[in-house]
């Protein structure tokens, strides 16, 4: 198994190094999306790679764009066919072909139970994003309703929160308007498929570009465990949490005593192999395959 934290495919120009992803240009109207092995948290990307991430992002990612009843840039998961053999190899079931559209500069998010940073604001405010809540909601409590909670999409820093009138400013009425209604729709499908399957999708974000013909469409990657938070049903049901995403890598660096304005220390041995099994472990339960990536 190869661990790839960077890739060059000398065929392509590349177009831009994400916190994870290369994305090199195909054509003039594709892309190539390469999901690398490297994490990010809290906007940093740490030094460590986790084994099998890069599969495990593209392979949900893929599941859900060919699964959900919404336009998106999805193309295929089958590398160009011009690239030499060592560039297909080195991208083989982590990258996917895409349209290319415009990307708009806000990031969807959309929470149905109360985690992360809205339970950490809940607990001093009782409100979450500056919506009110019940009072008395317990950690991953679920939500009277889903919450649409926009943000910006920064290319340096840290991705800032924003109400539905700041939405509007930057996209327009009517596209702000299609993102919250599309937003919301996606995530109660995804809630449903994923219940299903003794999963609890607690929040997700989405992102969206607007397509050759003007329309908006789902871009980037959908309900992976890099995106949302997944957490097991049962346990859940028992008042316990079991997160299957990076929330775990998280909930080590706030308690590592790291202070978060400098660069983040390196991950143990142990939390790399754990994240790794996680990682593993969410893609076996919702696209129902094996994780047979050698």
């Amino acid at each position: 198994m190869r661990l790839v934290g960077e890739t060059n495919i000398p065929e392509l120009k590349l177009l831009k190094r994400g916190k994870v992803r290369d994305i090199y240009i195909v054509d003039d109207k594709n892309l190539l999306i390469v999901a690398t092995d490297r994490i990010s948290a809290f906007d940093y990307v740490l030094h460590n790679l986790i084994p099998y991430k890069g599969y495990v992002l593209t392979g949900i990612s893929v599941y859900w764009f060919k699964k959900i009843p919404f336009k998106n840039h999805f193309l295929t998961d089958e590398p160009p066919d011009f690239l030499s053999e060592e560039s297909k190899n080195l991208i083989l079931k982590r990258s996917m072909v895409v349209k290319k559209t415009d990307v708009l500069p806000v990031e969807c998010i959309v929470r149905g139970h109360l985690a992360g940073s809205a339970l950490r604001e809940y607990k001093k405010t009782g409100t979450a994003y500056g919506i009110k809540l019940p009072e008395g909601l317990k950690d991953y409590a679920k939500l009277p309703e889903p919450l649409f909670t926009p943000t910006t999409k920064e290319e340096t820093g840290h991705d800032r929160p924003i109400n539905f009138e700041e939405l509007i400013n930057i996209v327009g009425r009517e596209t702000a308007e299609f993102l919250k209604e599309t937003s919301l729709k996606l995530f109660n499908f995804g809630y449903e498929e994923l219940f299903k399957k003794g999963i609890i999708l607690s929040d997700t974000k989405f992102e969206f570009g607007i397509d050759e013909d003007g329309n908006p469409i789902v871009i980037d990657e959908i309900f992976t465990p890099d995106s949302s938070r997944y957490v097991d049903l049962e346990m859940w049901k028992q008042g316990r949490v079991y997160d299957m995403d990076k929330e775990f890598v998280r909930e080590y660096l706030m308690n590592s005593g790291w202070d978060r304005e400098s660069p983040p220390p390196p991950l143990p041995n142990e939390i790399v192999d754990t994240s790794a099994k996680r990682y593993l472990e969410i893609y076996e339960r919702v696209t129902g395959k094996s994780t047979n990536f050698n």
